[in-house]
């Protein structure tokens, strides 16, 4: 009878060195070598982006044409979604519908999407920097 717990403590012990020895095995370390001019070009595309901020930015068009139909095409723009913001701008001989102001076009694209449920014209595109 006195067999069977020295079976067990054995195993347990047989067990518990083969999990210390997995688990030292597991433990690596890693050198990186890094080019000394990433942190110039990462500071550089920092800058970039700054820069271009405002200007490298996509939009959404729902309407382009007369007056009294771009008003009625915001109106409903914000009565049915309304999530992102949105103007009208002139541009000769045409008032436009412009939604949003997307930093990327993975941002307008899922906008999109959504617009096009409703507008089914609507278009991304990126304003004249002028």
């Amino acid at each position: 009878m006195n067999t069977l717990p020295l079976k067990n403590k054995l195993l347990t012990g047989f067990l518990l060195l083969c999990f210390c020895a997995f688990a030292k095995a597991q433990s690596t370390q890693s050198t990186v070598n890094q080019d000394p001019r990433i942190p110039e070009l990462l500071t550089l595309k920092t800058k970039l982006t700054k820069d271009n901020e405002l200007t490298d930015r996509y939009k959404i068009q729902l309407y382009s044409g007369e007056r009294e139909r771009a008003y009625s095409i915001l109106k409903n723009f914000r009565n049915k979604i309304g999530t992102w913001s949105s103007s009208i701008e002139y541009q000769t001989p045409n008032y436009k519908v412009w939604v949003g102001n997307y930093r990327n076009r993975l941002e307008a694209d899922r906008a999109l999407l959504k617009i096009k449920k409703t507008f089914n014209s609507a278009f991304i595109f990126k304003p004249d920097r002028g």
